[in-house]
């Protein structure tokens, strides 16, 4: 069962642990404050932001769940349907909640839906596939 819980649903957390002040109180915006900085070769700063890094880590997640997607085992009903409650979760938070009004989580919440639409997808072709539907001549 715990298989079926949407990694997608980590980012969705440490976003609004951060936004309450779990880590520690910030002033201003958390997600702007680098993580580090590396002076390229070209002389050129490249600074890493907080919210850079929960982006990478959904990123990762988005991953792993466009993976299990892949099963045809009858539980990833229930793994699309929680993918779909988490960005439904998503959604109503971007619209709702002051804190939420970032473009960190807009492209989280993208992520979510690129989770649902990429699930569903992935299980409709692969049940095509193992049924043997054919599209015609």
């Amino acid at each position: 069962m715990f298989l079926n819980v949407p990694l997608t649903l980590a980012p969705l957390l440490v976003y609004n642990l951060v936004i309450a002040g779990a880590f520690g109180a910030n002033a201003g915006d958390p997600w702007v404050q680098p993580v580090f900085t590396v002076t390229m070769v070209s002389d050129a700063r490249f600074t890493l932001l907080l919210g850079d890094v929960l982006i990478l880590g959904a990123l990762v997640c988005l991953f792993v769940e466009i993976v299990k997607a892949t099963r045809t085992a009858s539980p990833t009903i229930v793994d699309h349907a929680l993918s779909l409650a988490v960005f439904v979760a998503h959604l109503i938070e971007f619209l709702t909640v002051v804190g939420a009004a970032s473009s960190v989580f807009f492209i989280l919440t993208a992520i979510a839906l690129i989770d649902v639409v990429g699930g569903f997808t992935i299980t409709i072709r692969g049940a095509r596939r193992d049924f043997g539907f054919d599209r015609g001549p």
